[in-house]
């Protein structure tokens, strides 16, 4: 018999599928192909197979090898599969053991020199192989880290092919090869910005509060210089903890965007693209692979649009789905992908282009016509999906001077999130939501958890004269429950409703 069999993993979006690769020998003319749907860079793995097979000093047969990836239908992306064909062919070729090969998941690639390389993505292909039963699974040795943060699988990091051949039984010298670099940078963790550090802003520290206990969005306006940027930064060190899970999840996402995972970090990220950005520096993408976006990046986190009104109009609505289902899909003519992207929406903007429209003291240059037209680059529905519209000023000279910081540290504040979060996850224990901020409107409307005709009345009102949608209605529901929470109370009550309509509507209004 001259087949062979070990097992990859193909990546889509987090998603990894398990890949049987298979090699097959013939007396045929010399020969040497790879099918089952490859990618360019995955027919490139012919020669670099050849090369580093022969540099490691295990020759492969001169015969017509064929290396199927099954399943066919599915496409094949990368490098990663390097190490998984070179195994199959030198087991196909009496090398190495084929019973040793054919329960092991192989991921890396290959150099010319037998080296191997690390790839992005290490974490949720060996989740993958995890999920499908597999309990061993070799990587290179550059994301042996990462490898191991997946409970219950036996990782193996090799320097070389060469090691790796000399596990599954090969006669091969193994050389003292220095292991390749990962060739990825690891991101810069900054200290969480702490929250007393903000002078004479109580209102919008009150506001970051309820927007992180319930998991709302948030849009901050105002004139340059107001605290937009320093209140939006301070969001994410108040947010609680991530949870083991939530973590892997925030980690698996940074693999596959090419950052080194070598620990479990349980700060949310704060995602903070600039205004020039594309849509698919937003949402994602790329024309092989598919790598995610600001979006995804922010997942368990936070995303912060700085200027939003600077980004452009296709940009901003792509993010009405996401915000929506809590969940982004990436589209290309060969694959879609589909990254988690469940996270906090942060938004600031200036009143007008120069921004000194409404300001006290100031003089505004900017012409009636574009200040509406500025105004309205953030679209209705767009608008609609932010719970808090906060409007912010400048910090008068006196509150200054005086330099009153606020008075709840972020430690503290933090502490009040997660006492919140904990009474709303105890009243939706039985349904999917953990949050108040992704509990259905109908929920909130009809049965048990239904507000008085009483405490309605002002929501009622609103709701007649066309001031708010069906969907504003709802998010000041989420936005009062959220402030019960944080009190303590049973149930909102008409003083609860009343601020959650006045945050939902701006504080000017």
């Amino acid at each position: 018999m001259s087949t062979a069999r070990t097992w990859a993993v193909a990546l889509t979006g987090v998603d990894g599928h398990l890949v049987e690769v298979e090699a097959d020998l013939s007396n045929q003319t010399p020969e040497f192909k790879i099918i089952g749907l490859p990618d360019k860079a995955l027919g490139e793995a012919v020669q670099r197979v050849h090369n580093a097979c022969k540099n490691a000093g295990l020759d492969l047969p001169r015969r017509r090898l064929t290396v199927n990836l099954s399943p066919a239908s599915l496409p094949k992306h990368g490098s990663g599969f390097d190490l998984s064909i070179a195994v199959s062919t030198l087991a196909a070729g009496g090398l190495i053991a084929r019973r040793s090969i054919s329960g092991t998941v192989h991921i890396g690639e290959l150099g010319l020199d037998g080296r191997l390389r690390p790839v992005p993505g290490i974490l949720p292909a060996v989740f993958a192989a995890a999920r499908a039963g597999f309990d061993r699974v070799i990587v290179p040795k550059a994301n042996e880290d990462e490898a191991r943060l997946v409970p219950g699988v036996d990782v193996r990091a090799a320097a070389s092919l060469a090691e790796v051949a000399a596990w599954h039984g090969a006669d091969v010298a193994v050389p003292e090869v220095v292991a390749v670099d990962a060739a990825v940078v690891e991101p810069l963790h900054e200290e969480p910005l702490e929250l007393a550090d903000v002078v004479g802003q109580p209102e919008a520290v009150d506001a970051l509060m309820i927007a992180a206990a319930g998991g709302h969005h948030l849009l901050l306006s105002g004139p340059p210089g107001a605290g937009k940027t320093m209140l939006a930064r301070r969001l994410p060190g108040i947010l609680p903890r991530l949870t083991e899970e939530e973590a892997l999840e925030v980690a698996a996402i940074r693999s596959l965007s090419g950052d080194a995972v070598t620990r479990l970090d349980a700060a949310p990220p704060l995602e903070s693209p600039h205004h020039s950005a594309s849509v698919a520096a937003l949402v994602g993408g790329g024309s092989r692979a598919a790598r995610p976006g600001a979006i995804a990046r922010a997942h368990r986190g936070v995303l912060f649009l700085d200027e939003a009104a600077e980004f452009s109009r296709v940009a901003l609505d792509a993010l009405r789905q996401p915000l929506e289902s809590g969940a982004i899909e990436v589209h290309r003519a060969g694959f879609t992908a589909r990254f988690p992207a469940r996270f906090q929406l942060v938004l600031a903007m200036n009143p007008c282009p120069c921004g000194n429209h409404g300001v006290r003291g100031a003089e505004c240059v900017c012409p009636p016509m574009a200040i509406r037209r500025y105004a309205t680059r953030l679209s209705g529905p767009l608008r609609d999906r932010v719970d808090i519209d906060l409007p912010v000023a400048r910090v008068a000279m006196n509150r200054a001077a005086e330099g009153r910081r606020s008075p709840l540290t972020s430690a503290e504040a933090r502490e009040r999130v997660s006492a919140a979060r904990a009474r709303a996850s105890e009243r939706w224990r039985a349904t999917p939501w953990r949050r108040n901020a992704e509990v259905p409107g109908t929920w909130l409307r009809q049965g048990a958890l239904r507000l008085g005709p009483a405490v309605r009345a002002p929501l009622d009102r609103a709701l007649e004269r066309g001031a708010l949608t069906l969907r504003g209605y709802d998010r000041v529901l989420r936005l009062a429950w959220t402030m019960a929470d944080i009190t303590g109370c049973d149930m909102p009550g008409l003083d609860e409703v009343g601020r959650a309509l006045h945050l939902r509507r701006g504080m000017t209004q």
